[in-house]
């Protein structure tokens, strides 16, 4: 089993960006409804009472949703993304965890658990002069080593900040509060992140047909 590990992106990732935007989104989504339709879920299918309430019912069909998206990924696209891969390590633990034990705790700190690991590394990355940022988005656009290095700054304070942001709402709002803020609020944050960082992409691009005939 592999993960990506070359900047460069693949020709499967050139060629299929909105599979791999929607088994990224997919899980998401699939948790978000679950737990929204938790009770109606129980209902239609008995046997998901095994799980438990509507969370645990939404973190059992998220794991199931989480699986499916690696695998797909793994045989469209050839290889298991960075982080969508530490990421359903992750759920698939804690959420096993959560069920387990029947404590919804494991499953909400499995946001901050994941981005503080990303933020960490990529400022731990740093400190050994390498850039980590560059194989999580080695699909989307090749940069120069500085623009690198200032955009994994940039990542890797976003994600910290995205790791305490998400302890804040889960130890103060009720559950519906949190996987809403999960799915609807976490991604809008992070597309405007994003965009914002745009100019320094914009400046620091390299054109790597232009590069490889040098």
């Amino acid at each position: 089993m592999s993960t990506e590990s070359d900047i460069t992106p693949s020709a499967a990732d050139r060629h299929h960006p909105l599979l791999k935007l929607a088994l990224e989104l997919g899980p998401l989504m699939i948790f978000f409804f679950a737990n929204l339709r938790g009770q109606w879920l129980v209902e239609t299918f008995p046997a998901l009472s095994e799980l438990g309430g509507p969370l645990f019912v939404a973190t059992g069909l998220f794991m199931a949703a989480t699986i499916i998206s690696l695998i797909v990924s793994k045989i469209v696209l050839g290889h298991l993304p960075i982080m969508p891969f530490v990421s359903g390590i992750v759920v698939v633990i804690f959420g096993s965890l959560s069920i387990w034990l029947q404590n919804e705790t494991f499953i909400k700190m499995k946001p901050t658990i994941v981005n503080a690991l990303f933020g960490v590394a990529l400022l731990g990355g740093l400190a050994f002069g390498k850039s980590l940022l560059g194989y999580v988005f080695n699909a989307a656009f090749q940069l120069d080593a500085e623009g690198w290095r200032k955009l994994t700054i940039r990542w890797g304070i976003f994600f910290l900040f995205l790791a305490m942001l998400n302890e804040v709402v889960w130890r103060n709002f009720s559950d519906g509060t949190w996987v809403a803020f999960k799915v609807w609020g976490t991604m809008p944050i992070t597309i405007i992140f994003t965009l914002a960082q745009m100019p320094l992409v914009l400046k620091h691009s390299v054109n790597l047909e232009t590069e490889g005939e040098k």
